[in-house]
């Protein structure tokens, strides 16, 4: 049971990784910072439920459920955004300046994609892609604790 919990758990951030990946490069959805930010524990969750499939214990399925709830906690926190509970971050990314002259540094800023943390580019039953993110996130935070407490 401990394996099936700790599969879906991961293949679940697997699959919402995916998911996101579809909607920038398929859908022609760029992500904010935000969005970028919320990708990154999915990540180390999947990467986590291959060595949780090798090593046995509880402490990796734990550190899972850590991943998973830190991408809920930035989903939620990007859905406070979006629905303007709260500001999001002022501070922006780019590419490197280095060596650039002013004009190839204008070239660089216009030419570079706007994607606002605060507007909602999809949403399903009034939810965005942050507030889906957080929810399932939430779920495969229970099926880590499930999956870490199965060998007890």
């Amino acid at each position: 049971m401990r394996r099936l919990l700790i599969l879906a758990a991961a293949g679940g951030s697997a699959a919402l990784l995916l998911g996101a990946l579809g909607f920038q490069y398929i859908g022609d959805m760029p992500p904010c910072k935000l969005c970028y930010w919320q990708r990154y524990p999915h990540v180390a969750a999947a990467g986590i439920g291959v060595l949780a499939l090798l090593i046995p214990g509880a402490i990796l399925p734990y550190l899972g459920a850590l991943a998973a709830l830190a991408t809920a906690a930035i989903g939620l926190y990007h859905s406070g955004v979006e629905r303007s509970w709260w500001e999001g971050p002022t501070t922006c990314t780019s590419g490197p300046i280095a060596n650039l002259t002013p004009e190839q540094l204008m070239q660089q800023i216009m030419g570079a994609p706007l994607v606002r943390c605060d507007e909602v580019p999809w949403e399903m039953f009034s939810l965005s892609m942050a507030s889906w993110n957080a929810i399932a996130s939430l779920v495969l935070v229970g099926l880590w604790i499930a999956a870490a407490n199965s060998r007890r």
